[in-house]
């Protein structure tokens, strides 16, 4: 008798526990692994990560965003590739890698395509572009918001640079673009391919009179010993793209994944003012070594530049996309 309940009570056990681990397993939260190039202290990052406590609660646990910064899933290009495979669920990626994709996205990081942070926030919080983010959907991606990257401004070592005028002569380092030569040109200045890493040795050396990029850049690379006038020309907001896989979307239940989305793209204001938080303090850092910061009137630029701008734009797609953009200035 005490045999038959030893093993009654052993049995029960045994299927309670198994019950118990089905239902872990069933409960289990979901995860959605995130690519991303940057560190964990960078606005992308911090952003993210509010999605990610946002999106647990909110769904009671059913899904759970992991964020693997430094690369740790791969560089931006390998990270879409991933996407597209099944591999991982989200990343950011900069506008040029889905430029190949569709070259519709070209307009919205094209030069002086923005008067200003504003604008670009305003642009990509209004919903003119949920069109053109979900037409990547047939890629096995979309897009579910823009984050900025910042503004990329000049800064120079013999003085500040408040004209068209200001820039002629000036040999500044630009990305090894063509449409950055040319961008340069219609400034005023020439633009000198080159990689990042020879820029302040060159800068030193009068090899280069300046460098192009944001404030961020400019004060962590230490760049303001050797071009202390920044100069906000403000001449180029490339911005990066949330993508996520479609079929991880479409293996969402519709009110997960309207959670999900509404996040993401909520989390667009929040990275922008993280990003304006963290210039300022690049910008006091940079001020405190001496450098000095002066604004632009950027209207003489913007009409040098139409030109460069009309010879982007060659689709009606691209063309009535920059008329939206404008017109929201």
């Amino acid at each position: 008798m005490f045999i038959r309940t030893s093993l009654k009570k052993a049995t029960l056990v045994a299927v309670i526990g198994s019950a118990l681990a089905m239902s872990s397993f069933v409960n289990a939260a979901t995860e959605i692994k995130v690519a991303f190039n940057q560190s964990d202290q960078h606005p992308q990052y911090v952003a993210l990560q509010d999605v990610a406590e946002k999106l647990e609660s909110k769904t009671e646990g059913r899904y759970k965003i992991s964020i693997f910064p430094n690369e740790l899933l791969g560089d931006q290009r390998a990270a879409l590739e991933l996407i597209q495979m099944g591999s991982v669920q989200m990343a950011v990626v900069a506008n040029p890698l889905v430029e190949n994709y569709d070259k519709t996205f070209r307009v919205i990081g094209m030069p002086y395509i923005y008067t200003g942070p504003e604008h670009q926030e305003n642009v990509f919080t209004s919903g003119m572009l949920n069109d053109l983010f979900s037409s990547t959907r047939k890629f096995g991606f979309e897009v579910l918001t823009a984050y900025t990257a910042g503004a990329r401004s000049m800064y120079t070592k013999q003085g500040p640079i408040n004209t068209i005028d200001d820039m002629k002569g000036e040999k500044i380092r630009v990305m090894q673009s063509d449409t950055m030569i040319k961008m340069l040109s219609c400034m005023g200045g020439t633009g000198v391919a080159m990689g990042q890493g020879e820029v302040y040795s060159a800068i030193q050396q009068g090899v280069l009179d300046g460098a192009e990029n944001n404030e961020i850049t400019y004060a962590d690379l230490k760049q303001y010993e050797v071009a202390p006038y920044f100069s906000s020309t403000r001449h180029l907001m490339v911005p990066d793209l949330v993508v996520m896989s479609t079929d991880f979307l479409s293996s969402m239940s519709k009110v997960d994944r309207d959670i999900l989305v509404n996040l993401v793209k909520e989390s667009t204001k929040i990275e922008f003012e993280l990003w304006k938080n963290q210039i300022s303090e690049a910008k006091a850092i940079a001020q405190s070594k001496g450098a000095k910061f002066n604004d632009v009137d950027i209207k003489p630029f913007q009409k040098n530049c139409k030109r460069l701008q009309e010879s982007l734009i060659k689709t009606v797609a691209q063309k009535e996309l920059f008329k939206k953009i404008t017109e929201l200035r």
